[in-house]
């Protein structure tokens, strides 16, 4: 099983071309959904309008060096390894989905266009790596859907309730769970069996890659530009228009904002982690 190409198997049935045309439908899916969802949420005309109200109101000048540099830690912390994430078990369960979902769809392309028939045999490492990819894309996707959804662990909603916001992880989860039994039943001869789950690998897939104006699909490619810009409006100090983070027993904040000596005399103390002094579990 963890050694075969299912789809080189698969070419018996369906030809090679027919493979390949259905995975270029779905990469043009995606860009269509993108673009739609643009249009729709008008996302890209909020965040170009954002840089250029952040740029007139900047403080100093963000040379091309400094933001190579912004955009190399964008890459390292929010790209590849969501350091965003305060909460260590979603940030795991966040990287289980991302590279299993990576690992999974390019060694399905891989194994598609270059190793789609027994004529040309498949390396060990692309099968291996393509069910790998989709054991650790159901381990992040499954820990996070009963688990770590906010409204199930901090809400005390039951797992099973299902929104048109879950699409996206719903149909990712199906997909990899049938793409696992589907090679299974397969490779140990189980025909009727094989042929069930092939279709509902195909059926959760193209809802994947077909929904994406309504899922979460298309933010992967907004997130890491919003993650920039943010990081560029601290650099320049226009800050998106919010106060600076302030030295509470700085004098010149104080005379700035009389109030603070004032009621938290003039070295007020350390409030605490506030609301990041437990994880929300109070439903």
């Amino acid at each position: 099983m963890f050694t075969s190409n299912p789809f080189s198997e698969l070419s018996a049935s369906i030809p090679a071309s027919v493979m390949q045309a259905y995975v270029i439908l779905m990469v043009l899916m995606v860009i269509g959904g993108t673009v739609l969802d643009m249009i729709h949420k008008k996302s890209a005309q909020y965040f170009f309008e954002n840089a250029k109200k952040a740029k007139k109101n900047a403080k100093r000048s963000v040379g091309t060096g400094e933001k190579a540099a912004i955009a190399v830690r964008v890459l390292a912390n929010e790209v590849l390894t969501s350091g965003e994430f305060c909460n260590v078990k979603r940030r795991l369960s966040h990287l289980l989905t991302m590279y299993g979902f990576i690992i999974f769809i390019v060694t399905s392309a891989i194994m598609i266009f270059a190793y789609p028939t027994p004529a040309t045999p498949t390396p060990a490492i692309l099968p291996e790596l393509w069910h790998i990819g989709a054991l650790m894309l159901a381990i992040g996707g499954y820990w996070f859907w009963f688990f770590i959804r906010v409204d199930v662990s901090a809400e005390g909603l039951r797992w099973y309730r299902f929104e048109r916001a879950d699409l996206f992880i719903v149909s990712l989860l199906a997909t990899a769970t049938f793409a696992l039994i589907w090679s299974y039943t397969q490779s140990n001869g189980i025909a009727g069996w094989s042929t069930l789950f092939f279709v509902l690998f195909v059926i959760s897939s193209t809802t994947v890659f077909s929904t994406v104006l309504w899922s979460k699909f298309a933010h992967m490619f907004f997130k890491p530009a919003a993650a920039f810009q943010k990081r560029v409006t601290k650099a320049d100090g226009s800050r998106e228009n919010l106060p600076a983070d302030y030295d509470l027993t700085d004098p010149a904040v104080q005379a700035k904002f009389p109030d603070i000596p004032q009621y938290m005399g003039k070295n007020p103390p350390y409030m605490g982690l506030g609301i990041k002094r437990e994880p929300p579990n109070h439903y």
